[in-house]
């Protein structure tokens, strides 16, 4: 499977119902676009685990500003 950051933000909006559909960019702040507490790290952490088989951590989340810097560590992690 060949990592996309568009099939990756439909993902995100799949998990958080609160997320717009269309509302979410590469270059949104994550953060910024809903309600975010340590309950939603912790669903995007899973979701990662889950639909990439890549671990990211709280520490990955808290240096990463926008839904690309998240991304890229997806893409630096991920093996087919």
């Amino acid at each position: 499977m060949a990592l996309n950051i568009h099939d990756f933000i439909e993902r995100i909006e799949d998990e958080f119902d609160e997320l717009e559909p269309g509302k979410l960019k590469p270059d949104s702040v994550f953060r910024q676009m809903f309600d975010w507490n340590s309950i939603n790290a912790l669903v995007l952490i899973a979701m990662v685990k889950t639909e990439y088989n890549v671990t990211i951590n709280a520490d990955d989340l808290a240096k990463s500003k926008t839904v690309r810097d998240v991304f890229k560590i997806i893409e630096t992690r991920y093996h087919e």
